[in-house]
C-alpha cells in the first residue's frame, strides 16, 4: 500500500467526518449529543434540588394553595432541563439556514408546550380555590368551569405551535366551518343536552348527592353531572345515566331539599266504639304529637288529627302530621314509634282497630224453608 493511497483513505476519513449527516460535521453531533446527555443525567439532580427548595418554602405558608400548586408544576418543571438541553444542543450544531429554522421552530413548540402544559396542570389548584366561593358558585359549575380552563388551555397550546409551524389557525377554523355545519345537524342531541345542563346547573335543580325522583325515569341520589348526562345512582346501587335534557324537560322532585316529612294515615277503628272514646284515641294522639321533638309544631307547618268519615267497616280518624328528619332512616324509627303509640291509645280507651268484614243477612222465606246441617252434625 503506498503513500497515496493512505492520503486518499485519510480524505475519505475527513470528508464523512465533515459532511457527516445531513452535512452536519460528526464532531458538532457528538457535541450535541454530549451536551443533551448531561442535561439528561443532571436533570434529576437539578429538578429535585429546585423543588425540593420550592417545597420547603411553600410548606411555611399558612395556606395550602402554594403546595398544591408547586405538586402540579412538578412534571413540567422536571421537563426544564431536557428543553434546555435540546436547545443547547442544536445551538452547537453547525446547521444550514433551512435546518436551522426547522431547529429553531421545534425548540419555540417544546417552549410553548411546557408552557401550556404547566398552566394545564395549574388550573387544577385554580378550581380548588374556586371552592371557596361554593355559595356563590355550585360544586357542579365548578367543575365545569375548571374543564372549560383546562379544555381553553389545551386549545391555545395547539393553535400557538400550529402558528410557529406557518399553519394559520383562523383560515384553518373557516375551512372547517361547512363541515362543523354538517357536525352540528348530526348532533342536535349533544348541543341540546349540553345546554340543558347548563341550565340544570344555573338553575340549581340539585346538587350531588341530593336524591331525586324524576317520574317515569328514575329515583336516586345524583352523582356526577356532565356535559351530555346526569348519573343518578339507584337505591339498588345501579347506576342511571340520564340524558340531561330528559332532566330539563322533566318534573324533578328533589327531597333532599324536603323541610320535613310527612306522616298521612287513616287510622280505622271499629264501629262498636262510643263518641267518648273516639275522642279520648283523638286526644291521645294530639297530646304525644304536642309533646314529642320529634315532629313539626303544628305553627310551622299542617298538623292535624280529625275524626274523618264513616268508611265500609270502620270509623276512619284522619292523622296528617310531619317530622322534624327528614332522613329517611330516622323518619322510620319516629314513624314506628308513634305507631305503637296509637296501638297503647286504642287500647287504654277500651276500643279496637276495625278491619275489612261484611254482614250477612239471612230471612226466612216461610215454614216451607230448609236449613241443611252443618257438615259432621247429627
Amino acid at each position: 500500500m503506498d503513500t497515496g493511497s493512505f492520503d486518499e483513505f485519510l480524505s475519505l476519513v475527513k470528508e464523512v467526518w465533515e459532511n457527516g449527516l445531513y452535512g452536519v460535521d460528526i464532531g458538532h453531533i457528538v457535541v450535541a449529543v454530549s451536551i443533551l446527555a448531561l442535561f439528561l443525567i443532571l436533570r434529576n439532580l437539578l429538578t429535585r434540588f429546585f423543588i425540593n427548595r420550592i417545597k420547603s418554602l411553600a410548606s411555611k405558608t399558612k395556606t395550602d394553595l402554594d403546595d398544591t400548586v408547586v405538586d402540579a408544576l412538578e412534571q413540567p418543571i422536571r421537563f426544564i432541563p431536557v428543553l434546555l438541553g435540546i436547545f443547547f444542543a442544536t445551538s452547537s450544531l453547525n446547521l444550514d439556514q433551512e435546518s436551522s429554522e426547522f431547529a429553531s421552530n421545534v425548540n419555540r413548540s417544546l417552549i410553548a408546550f411546557v408552557i401550556f402544559w404547566a398552566l394545564y396542570r395549574a388550573s387544577d389548584p385554580v378550581s380548588e380555590l374556586l371552592q371557596t366561593a361554593e355559595r356563590f358558585l355550585t360544586r357542579s359549575m365548578i367543575e365545569w368551569l375548571s374543564k372549560a380552563i383546562k379544555l381553553a388551555f389545551a386549545l391555545l397550546g395547539g393553535a400557538t405551535i400550529l402558528e410557529i409551524w406557518g399553519i394559520q389557525v383562523g383560515p384553518l377554523i373557516a375551512g372547517l366551518g361547512l363541515f362543523g355545519v354538517a357536525v352540528a345537524l348530526g348532533a342536535q342531541d349533544l348541543f341540546k343536552n349540553l345546554i340543558a345542563g347548563l341550565f340544570i346547573i344555573g338553575e340549581k335543580r340539585f346538587h350531588p348527592g341530593d336524591w331525586i325522583l324524576v317520574s317515569g325515569v328514575v329515583e336516586g341520589t345524583v352523582e356526577h353531572i356532565g356535559f351530555r348526562t346526569t348519573t343518578v345512582r339507584r337505591f339498588d346501587k345501579a347506576p342511571v345515566y340520564v340524558p340531561n335534557a330528559s332532566l330539563a324537560d322533566s318534573a324533578v322532585t328533589n327531597f333532599s331539599r324536603m323541610t320535613f316529612r310527612r306522616i298521612k294515615w287513616l287510622i280505622g277503628l271499629q264501629y262498636s266504639a262510643t263518641a267518648e272514646q273516639l275522642e279520648a284515641v283523638r286526644t291521645g294522639i294530639e297530646e304525644y304529637l304536642d309533646k314529642n321533638t320529634a315532629f313539626a309544631r303544628p305553627e310551622d307547618t299542617a298538623t292535624f288529627v280529625r275524626i274523618d268519615r264513616f268508611s265500609d267497616s270502620s270509623i276512619d280518624i284522619l292523622l296528617y302530621c310531619f317530622t322534624n328528619t327528614t332522613d329517611w332512616l330516622e323518619w322510620l324509627a319516629i314513624k314506628e314509634g308513634l305507631l305503637l303509640e296509637i296501638k297503647r291509645i286504642v287500647a287504654s280507651a277500651g276500643t279496637d282497630f276495625a278491619f275489612p268484614s261484611r254482614t250477612l243477612y239471612l230471612e226466612a222465606m216461610g215454614d216451607d224453608l230448609e236449613v241443611a246441617p252443618l257438615h259432621g252434625s247429627k
